[in-house]
């Protein structure tokens, strides 16, 4: 099902630009504009410069932030700060991290997985498999970006099934007792490890196991239609060519979904538009949810909020339960779903989803316009969401427990989306490590 194709990376070469902590950036689609500023100003040659650049006073169709990407990534490649690899390659990639919000005693994680290419499939294949609703803004931004470079710049994430961990086996013991060719620690103390990996009997070995499986998009589901909305339109350029085109392919970060250095986070939403107050909110809700109240003063807030966190984990294991901070309010509050409202065994993979029934039995309610929900925040931090309740940046934050991998593959093989910013899937791979660059 999944058709992978090794493929001659380009990577910067530490040589002509120096440690490449420096020149990578993380996914575009979670850096603000104090970040992004920053990472222009880290080192000239970051990667920010092509997968996010600053729009310009007279910027016109001529002469933009995509087609000076274009521009400063060919001259990259040409004075060597990039080089492309001789042979074509897949690439082994490690990430030792600490879960967010973890205690300092807690182990650290290992996620692993390889970058390598694969072959386009429409999504109702059957082989590539999404789990979330995309929109059309962040679409057109990307696909004018690779018109402009032709090259994928970050890789999307996908997810395959391989609980014997063959696939894994295999690359770890090409690489076992080889010193990672890339080895550092990033801006979030993840520690970065990536080989290549050219052995071409372990390449086809590779993919020759990768065919049976489908995959199931993490990470990326925008850059992912806009391959597609690209491959279209440059088969269309060309006379629709026979054979495998360079664009007939996406870079992708392969994980095994059992894995258990993948951590996926919950992400909550912060409201900034006015809520009802407290009494209201119970009235209104009150039929469906148990409430439980965590009252607090200035000086117990950090012990009751540490005892309200722990409470939305354990109730929600059992039950569909969220939390909920008012700005104003000096209690956090769970709502538990009662069991007379809770989905029944046979419905859909999507309506289980705790993302989804707060969506349908609490946002719906207290945000009834389309305007009140696109005005929502959202973060994967607990304590950020709290704390932006509380300061004014948001006027409520709902809390939710994270979305099971099992429940992701199950909303994607029943061809279901999830509403938008259901899962955050971490630690996102970072943009720049390898780039796939399709046409020079």
């Amino acid at each position: 099902m999944a058709h992978i194709i090794p493929f001659r990376g380009t990577l910067y070469d530490p040589a002509t630009v120096g440690s490449i902590r420096d020149v990578v950036a993380p996914p575009y689609d979670i850096i603000d504009a104090a970040g992004q500023r920053a990472l222009h100003d880290r080192h000239p040659q970051n990667i920010i410069r092509l997968e996010l650049g600053i729009d310009q006073p007279g910027d016109n169709a001529a002469n933009n932030r995509y087609t000076r990407a274009a521009r400063t990534l060919h001259d990259w490649i040409a004075s060597g700060a990039l080089k492309r690899d001789a042979q074509p390659a897949i690439y082994y990639h490690t990430i030792d991290y600490a879960p967010p919000s973890s205690d300092a005693r807690t182990p650290k994680k290992t996620l692993r997985g390889f970058l390598i290419t694969t072959k386009l499939e429409p999504l109702d294949s059957g082989h590539i498999y999404p789990h979330e609703n995309t929109r059309s803004a962040a679409k057109t931004d990307r696909l004018n970006l690779l018109k402009s470079c032709k090259a994928n710049l970050s890789p999307i994430w996908l997810l395959y099934s391989d609980p014997q961990n063959a696939i894994l086996g295999l690359l770890e013991n090409a690489v076992k007792g080889t010193p990672a060719q890339i080895d550092f620690q990033d801006d979030s103390g993840c520690q970065q490890r990536l080989w290549t990996i050219t052995d071409s009997l372990v390449l086809q070995q590779i993919v020759n196991q990768m065919q049976s499986k489908p995959l199931f998009i993490a990470d990326g589901h925008h850059r992912y239609e806009t391959a597609l909305n690209y491959q279209r339109l440059r088969r269309e350029q060309a006379g629709s060519p026979a054979g495998l085109q360079p664009y007939d392919g996406v870079l992708m970060l392969l994980s095994p979904l059992e894995d258990p250095g993948l951590t996926v986070l919950p992400t909550h939403r912060v409201t900034t538009t006015p809520l009802p107050p407290y009494q209201k909110i119970k009235a209104l809700l009150g039929d469906k949810f148990d409430f439980q109240e965590f009252t607090f003063s200035a000086e117990t807030k950090p012990a009751v909020r540490a005892q309200f966190l722990e409470a939305l984990r354990t109730k929600g294991r059992t039950a569909p339960t969220f939390g909920l901070a008012l700005n104003g309010e000096d209690r956090y509050i769970t709502l538990s779903l009662k069991p007379a409202h809770r989905p029944q065994t046979q419905a859909s993979p999507r309506a289980k989803l705790d993302v989804s029934l707060l969506q349908q039995l609490v946002v719906a309610i207290l945000c009834p316009t389309q305007q009140e929900q696109e005005a929502i925040l959202y973060t994967k931090d607990d304590h950020e969401a709290l704390d932006w309740a509380s300061d004014g940046t948001g006027t409520g934050a709902f809390l939710l427990n994270a979305t099971k991998v099992s429940e992701v593959q199950a909303v994607a093989t029943a061809g279901e989306r999830m509403p938008h910013k259901s899962t955050y899937f971490y630690p996102k791979p970072l943009t720049g490590l390898v780039i796939n660059v399709m046409e020079e």
